[in-house]
């Protein structure tokens, strides 16, 4: 039987990373009983994230849809990233929903990511509800938090009706809500007032029956039985198995097709139902050759809809095959051709991703470092091998000037640490908008600066800080491209020959800097094996073994004692190299080189 499209409500759920969306929406499924109750206590981990990185990381990365049944009413509910990188995840999907959840942390506050996903949302039109989660936290200020909401409303609301919001106070963990601060938020509870607030404050989608089908392209999905599945919000009429359609391409072509299968979700499974109405989101499998931002319309009366727009990449990074000494030894794709085939499926659900040709290679244009990282880390765990080279800014040209991106940075810290960060960010050029004692008990800076100057600090203020600074940054503007930045690395020691490396020679390197290899690995020559205490860079045999002489002396023999390695995750490692160097990714390794291995040559081209 056909949902009665009065009985649909849309909502995406919309915060900042690590305010509780994913968590809230696990409460509204397991309350909603989409789950028999064993499987609910059986999965410990979030219901909504999938995939390992977002397990690892605790960030929601790609947008998801899920469905629960409360009584007549059928709650779509789309889950989006709150980190900046993935905003292009929340700039598709808002466009399925007719209201949204804003969950703000009590204590934190509104944050540079909840301006951006707000501006999109009320842009959009879509009715907000505000959620003031984690009431339970002993920093919780809400009164203070409903102000700074008040405020943000006030400077991004697109017209008056926005500005009359309803607020609620929830612990997402525990699953309960409710329309009052409570007196005592250890009580019972459960999450009936958000699912009461769903169905009376959001609108039910604006359907038109009886027009010709029409439905936006705004997720894409695959398995090894149906294929491609097709996912997105029915704007008018009906579709149902068997229905002969047209894809209207985003260069104007048309391609006909048949519908194969018509599926909705439920919780995190889909099943299968004989036909979808206007205001329902739908996965359609069939049509093949799907891209989102596409239209799918009814064969007889084929008009598109207006193609999403996402906003422009920031960064670009060099991505090609592995050039170095110990290519395809560890990886199982290796070649030009099988890296471009996987970067072409990533850019069918990527919509923020941008690719092109360099040479052997390819420049990947993505929207910040975390959304580049992770490409790489997926791109690694399915067995490919690659080099990475240093991200770079993207620029554009506006009115005949170089123009630059420039980032709005958001930096908490402890009083005693606030020296370090304004030292750190002199250096780089950066401008001290706002500083104020935050009532978290912390220093509050704002800074603007430029993307490029931005690049590795975060990992460089994680150590200096001793690992207190919260950041977060968001792309504000572009301005005219600045002045050079000065170096602000030393030079890093290089691998001087091809072999094993020893404790012996490792030794001797040690005198000269931090090293990143330890004894018994493989390198090559041009590796960079270590960070010099000089500015310059420097050549060294770690694989020179300790001569042996039939003559005893008690300093020859004592016990060689090596400070264990420096160890770069994906993300520093990125951070690290200059312009001169790449990163060598492997499904085993991550290795540092110089992009000429061969030293006569490094040293001419110098």
């Amino acid at each position: 039987m056909a949902q009665d499209p009065s009985k649909i409500r849309n909502i995406a759920i919309i915060a900042h990373v690590d305010h509780g969306k994913t968590t809230l929406v696990d409460g509204l499924l397991k309350q909603s009983h989409t789950f028999r109750d064993n499987q609910a206590e059986m999965s410990q981990d979030l219901i909504m994230d999938s995939g390992d990185q977002e397990r690892e990381r605790g960030i929601t990365i790609t947008a998801k849809v899920t469905a629960v049944q409360h009584g007549d009413y059928r709650i779509n509910i789309i889950d989006t990233p709150g980190h900046a990188d993935f905003s292009g995840e929340v700039e598709r999907t808002l466009n399925m929903a007719d209201g949204c959840l804003l969950i703000v942390d009590a204590q934190e506050g509104p944050m540079p990511q909840t301006k951006f996903v707000l501006e999109r949302a009320l842009e959009s039109e879509l009715t907000p509800i505000v959620i003031i989660n984690k009431i339970d936290k002993p920093g919780a200020r809400i009164a203070e938090v409903e102000d700074e909401l008040a405020d943000l409303f006030l400077e991004l609301a697109v017209h008056e009706d926005q500005l009359h919001y309803p607020v609620y106070y929830a612990i997402g963990r525990d699953g309960k809500a409710w329309d009052k601060p409570p007196v005592d938020a250890a009580a019972a509870g459960d999450l009936e007032a958000i699912f009461t607030a769903i169905m009376d404050k959001i609108p039910a989608p604006s359907v038109e029956l009886d027009k010709p089908f029409q439905m936006l392209v705004t997720a894409l999905s695959w398995d090894n039985f149906k294929g491609k599945y097709a996912i997105g919000r029915i704007t008018r009429g009906h579709v149902k198995a068997g229905d002969t359609v047209i894809l209207c391409k985003k260069d104007g072509t048309q391609v006909r097709a048949k519908i194969e299968l018509v599926f909705m979700s439920r919780g995190v499974t889909k099943y299968e139902v004989p036909a979808g109405v206007a205001g329902d989101i739908v996965q359609l499998t069939g049509v093949a050759t799907a891209q989102i931002g596409e239209t799918i319309a009814d064969a007889l009366n084929p008009e598109a809809l207006p193609i999403i727009e996402v906003e422009a990449p920031t960064l670009r990074i060099y991505l090609g095959p592995n050039t170095s000494p110990f290519k395809g030894l560890e990886g199982e794709f290796s070649t030009s051709r099988q890296i471009s085939e996987r970067l072409q499926k990533e850019l069918e659900t990527n919509v923020g991703l941008k690719v092109s040709d360099a040479g052997i290679g390819f420049t990947v244009a993505g929207r910040g470092e975390l959304h580049l990282g992770v490409l790489i880390e997926t791109m690694r765990r399915e067995g490919y091998e690659f080099e990475v080279g240093r991200p770079e800014v993207v620029t554009h040209i506006e009115d005949g000037v170089e123009v630059e991106p420039i980032e709005e940075v958001n930096i908490e810290v402890p009083a005693e640490q606030v020296g370090t960060v304004q030292m750190e960010l002199g250096q780089r050029r950066a401008t001290l908008k706002e500083q104020f004692a935050s009532p978290k008990g912390v220093t509050k800076l704002i800074y603007e600066m430029p993307t490029r100057a931005f690049l590795g600090m975060r990992n460089i203020l994680l150590t200096n800080t001793k690992g207190t600074v919260v950041m977060n940054s968001n792309v504000t503007s572009y301005a005219p491209l600045g002045a050079a930045l000065q170096q602000l690395r030393n030079g890093v020691l290089i691998a001087f020959e091809t072999g094993v490396t020893t404790a012996y020679s490792l030794q001797n390197a040690e005198a000269r800097g931090s090293t990143f290899v330890g004894p018994a690995e493989k390198v090559y020559a041009g590796q960079v094996i270590g960070l010099n205490t000089r500015q310059e860079d420097m050549e060294i045999n770690v694989c020179k073994g300790k001569h042996l002489t039939n003559m005893r002396s008690s300093s020859s023999d004592g016990v060689v004692q090596l400070t264990p390695p420096t160890i770069f995750s994906l993300e520093q490692c990125l951070d690290f190299i200059e312009n001169d160097e790449l990163l060598e990714v492997t499904p085993k390794n991550l290795r540092l080189r110089k992009r000429e291995l061969d030293p006569a040559k490094r040293k001419r081209g110098k």
